[in-house]
């Protein structure tokens, strides 16, 4: 947001300085630079994994149980649960992604070398993580959905994306069953 308004605040200062207004040009580029940089942020809130905690990745444990509990009406001990299992798979998953970072950038080195061997082992290794990862994720689901009643377990089957397998892409890609 401070780039864009540098970019428009540059613009602006240029136009008052010269007699004539800010041609048409000048306020089109500025504002397709705006425009760019803005698209260029990262999504906040977003990510992969729902077991990362508040902020960029997912809700945290506590407000993912909170809504789950609102919308199938938990039980106390559901709850207790769900906090267990939840907090359980976001702890491992944090240790699996711990080298994904550097991962990344042994990735984008060897992109810059055009090292293939490298790029396929870096590949791999990403693919790896990511498979741990959501293989842990879908673990806490599961757990999670044996704990429902069968009514429980209806409702939730309801949410669009959710369900069996967790929610995602991936799910509306697979064969109705």
């Amino acid at each position: 947001m401070a780039t864009q308004f540098l970019v428009f605040a540059f613009y602006w200062k240029e136009a008052k300085q010269e007699p004539k207004m800010m041609t048409f040009p000048k306020f089109l580029s500025a504002t397709a630079l705006s425009a760019a940089l803005m698209f260029a942020q990262p999504p906040q809130g977003m990510g992969p994994g729902m077991m990362r905690g508040g902020g960029p990745g997912g809700p945290s444990v506590e407000n993912r149980v909170d809504r789950l509990a609102q919308f199938l009406s938990l039980t106390d001990a559901q709850k207790t649960q769900a906090t267990t299992i939840f907090t359980n798979a976001a702890t491992a998953a944090k240790a699996a992604a711990a080298n994904l970072s550097t991962t990344h950038d042994a990735l984008s080195a060897a992109v810059k070398k055009n090292d293939t061997v490298a790029i396929d082992q870096a590949a791999a290794a990403i693919g790896q993580i990511q498979g741990q990862i959501l293989g842990i994720e879908s673990k806490a689901n599961a757990a999670f959905y044996a704990i429902l009643t069968p009514d429980q377990q209806a409702k939730y089957d309801t949410r669009p994306g959710f369900g069996p397998g967790g929610p995602g892409p991936n799910r509306m890609m697979r064969p109705r069953e």
